[in-house]
Parts: C-alpha cells; sequence; structure tokens
C-alpha cells in the first residue's frame, strides 16, 4: 500500500513540475489504479508484488467504488446545476442586442451617471468586442475590469498554464486553479464576475496564421505580452485592419501605457520601437522580478484606455505614452510621433 502510495504522490508530483492540467495527472494515478488492481487479480496469492501492494483485491476494488460514486456524485451536480441555469435563462425573456436588464442597469448604475458615458457609452460597451492578448501580469486585472465595466464581449488569448509563481501579481488566477491553462482560468473568475458578459478563451500562441482571421472579429486589441515578436505582430496586424492597440509594459517598480493607432493619426508600437532589444537588455519579469500591484496599477490604466475608446470619452493616450514610477511615486507622459519610414504604418492615412 505504501509503494503505491509513493507512486501515486510522484506522479502527481512530476505532473506538477511539468505543469500538466490537473485532469491529466487524474487520469496518470487512474492508469496506475487499474495497473494495480489487474496485478492483484492476475497474480497468484502471496506474491512479492501482491503484497508490496495492499496483498487483497478487496481493497482496492472498495477504493475504486467510493471513487466512481464520488465522480458520479460530482458530475451529477454539475449537470442539475447547468440545468437550472437553462431555466432560469430561458424564463428570461430575450432581449435585443444592446438593452439592458434591471439587473444590468443596476450593476453599471455607476457608469450611467458619469457624464462622459452614460447610458449611451454603457450601450457601446455592451456592443464592443475586445481581444486580451496575454492572461498574466497585465492581462488579469485589464480582464477584470474590462468585465466588471460590461465590455459585451472578450476574447482571451494564452498558450501558458497557471502556475505557483503567478499568483504573487497574477491575481485572476488562484491556487485552486494551478495547472489550468490561464485563459480558462480567466474564463472562470470572468464569468463568475459578470455573468452577462461573453467570454471566449484560445489556449494558444498567437501566431502569424491566425492573427488577422482573429482580429477581424474584435474591435479593439489590448496586447498584455512580454515578448517583443508577439507584440510586433500583433502591432502589424492591428494597424493591417485599423484598430486601435492599446500596449502596456512593465519591467520591476516601473510601467507604461500608450494607444497605438495610426487610423487616428497616432503612431504604431513600431514607431516608437523600431526593433526589438538586444538580448539581456529588456529582461523579463521572470529575470529581473516586479514589484506585486505594478501589473494591477499599469493594467487598470489600460483597462481605462479601452473605456475611453469604446465610449469616445476623455482624450484616450493617443500619441502620447503614460509613465509611472511605483518606487517614488511619479507619473508623467510623453509625446509620440508618427515616422513616415515606418515599415508597418508610414504608407497608412488617417
Amino acid at each position: 500500500m505504501l509503494l503505491v502510495l509513493a507512486l501515486v504522490a510522484g506522479l502527481w508530483g512530476i505532473g506538477w513540475a511539468a505543469g500538466l492540467p490537473h485532469r491529466l495527472r487524474w487520469t496518470m494515478i487512474g492508469m496506475l489504479y487499474l495497473a494495480v488492481l489487474a496485478l492483484h487479480l492476475v497474480l497468484p496469492d502471496r506474491h512479492p508484488l501482491r503484497l508490496a501492494t495492499g496483498e487483497s483485491p478487496a481493497l482496492w476494488l472498495l477504493l475504486g467504488g467510493a471513487a466512481l460514486i464520488a465522480l458520479v456524485y460530482g458530475r451529477g451536480v454539475q449537470v442539475l446545476k447547468r440545468r437550472a441555469g437553462a431555466k432560469e435563462d430561458a424564463a428570461e425573456p430575450a432581449k435585443p442586442a444592446g438593452t439592458f436588464s434591471e439587473t444590468e442597469l443596476n450593476r453599471y448604475a455607476r457608469h450611467i451617471v458619469l457624464r462622459e458615458l452614460g447610458g449611451p457609452g454603457q450601450k457601446r460597451l455592451k456592443q464592443a468586442r475586445v481581444l486580451v492578448i496575454g492572461a498574466g501580469g497585465l492581462g488579469s486585472p485589464a480582464l477584470l475590469y474590462l468585465a466588471a465595466a460590461g465590455v459585451g464581449t472578450i476574447g482571451v488569448i494564452d498558450n501558458d498554464t497557471v502556475d505557483g509563481s503567478n499568483l504573487q501579481r497574477q491575481v485572476i488566477h488562484t491556487e485552486a486553479r494551478i495547472g489550468m491553462p490561464k485563459v480558462f482560468s480567466a474564463e472562470v473568475a470572468l464569468k463568475a464576475l459578470n455573468p452577462f458578459v461573453v467570454v471566449r478563451p484560445y489556449h494558444r500562441r498567437l501566431e502569424e496564421e491566425i492573427a488577422a482571421d482573429l482580429f477581424a472579429e474584435y474591435d479593439l486589441i489590448l496586447d498584455g505580452t512580454d515578448n517583443f515578436e508577439t507584440r510586433y505582430l500583433a502591432n502589424r496586424v492591428a494597424v493591417a485592419q485599423g484598430k486601435p492597440l492599446i500596449s502596456g509594459a512593465l519591467a520591476q517598480w516601473e510601467g507604461q501605457v500608450s494607444v497605438f493607432d495610426p487610423a487616428h493619426d497616432a503612431p504604431c508600437y513600431q514607431c516608437i520601437f523600431p526593433e526589438a532589444p538586444a538580448p539581456g537588455l529588456a529582461p523579463s519579469c521572470a529575470e529581473a522580478g516586479v514589484i506585486a500591484p505594478l501589473p494591477g496599477v499599469v493594467g487598470s490604466m489600460m483597462a481605462v484606455e479601452v473605456v475611453k475608446v469604446i465610449a469616445g470619452a476623455g482624450a484616450p493616450l493617443r500619441g502620447q505614452m503614460l509613465i509611472y514610477d511605483a518606487l517614488y511615486g511619479e507619473t508623467r507622459r510623453i509625446g509620440l510621433k508618427r515616422r513616415a519610414d515606418c515599415p508597418v504604418c508610414g504608407g497608412v492615412v488617417a
């Protein structure tokens, strides 16, 4: 028995170290259980392997039966919850796109009383489709506030899984969801926060062959990635489709945010950063570290810019970069200009 428990612990540890989802780890343990049960049914009494694994198959059959009952019960509860949710949805009459239920009006009341937003602005948020690239440090707070603000359709693309080291700053994830793909963890959090929004998770890396088709389904792109390859790709496709790109970046104690939108005479990302820095000059958060609340500050700023652009409120950071220094509590803003020779947006006319 102790040998089997040690093997179970070993399999779980290997799965955790490899970042495997919980479902796959339980599958591995289930295969081990079947192998042990087969040994007890096939090998003769007093065989060394049977002695080392509990001797009698009765115990393993009881354990298997208990696990099966728990699994069936859990699935039954999930089915009942889905049916109950479906009945509630069916009971509420369908509403035209852009109209609000009484619950939604109460939820967004603090938005609706804002002079710069009001009912028309909230309606534009409900009808908007925003794609968030990355469900990590910047994506976490941005996604939460986009859902809370009532953005109607939120897409999130990321190929990573939740790791314990993420929880220091990636507030959309939890300890219980370690090992889960980040996009599905984010979906759980967003639906729990606001059931009136549609969440579209894409568990994969943003790549050239899918970017154009994916971006075409959204009105605005929010880039919360931490690598220049993806940033340049997102910028190229957003410019080609004439869509605003809200971009943020972090480094230790400092963050920055800007709205790149050549369609409104603002520079694109590559106007400001023509080339990726040499290796080592722009270390990642894993290499250089980052203070925990900083992604929350900058990601929230990015969400504010999304709301402003969608609702037409105030002055979005087009042609401006806001830089926040958390260590010294300083904020400064610098002007950005388009480059006529930019290979991405040089030919775009506002």
